[in-house]
């Protein structure tokens, strides 16, 4: 995410003083209930759903993501990376290019 966006992301919060309510629990909640909304989007067709509205959920999933990285002082790249390194390993290409089955499956 550009740090712009990011900047944008703190303001929002700052100006209407509600870092108070964004306990990391809370946070957490409101990833999950956005994701769950998210997925509604998709509930009764997989193939024709409104992009837009699938753009606003997603939006908002990662607007509390950058909340929660904040509140907890991590920094996206890092903590993605740090996982990439995890999957690389768990899911080597020799293993598991074109499966679907989970890493101890292989």
């Amino acid at each position: 995410m550009k740090q712009e966006t990011i900047d944008r992301i703190r303001k929002f919060s700052d100006e209407r003083d509600w870092d108070q309510f964004h306990s990391p629990a809370n946070l957490a909640k409101s990833i999950v209930i956005e994701a769950a909304e998210l997925l509604e989007c998709f509930q009764w067709n997989n193939e024709e759903y409104d992009l837009q509205h699938v753009r606003e959920e997603l939006a908002d999933v990662m607007v509390y993501s950058q909340n929660l990285l904040d509140k907890l002082g991590l920094d996206a790249d890092e903590i993605i990376n740090m996982k990439m390194t995890q999957n690389e390993a768990k899911y080597p290409v020799e293993k598991a290019k074109g499966k679907v089955d989970k890493y101890d499956q292989l």
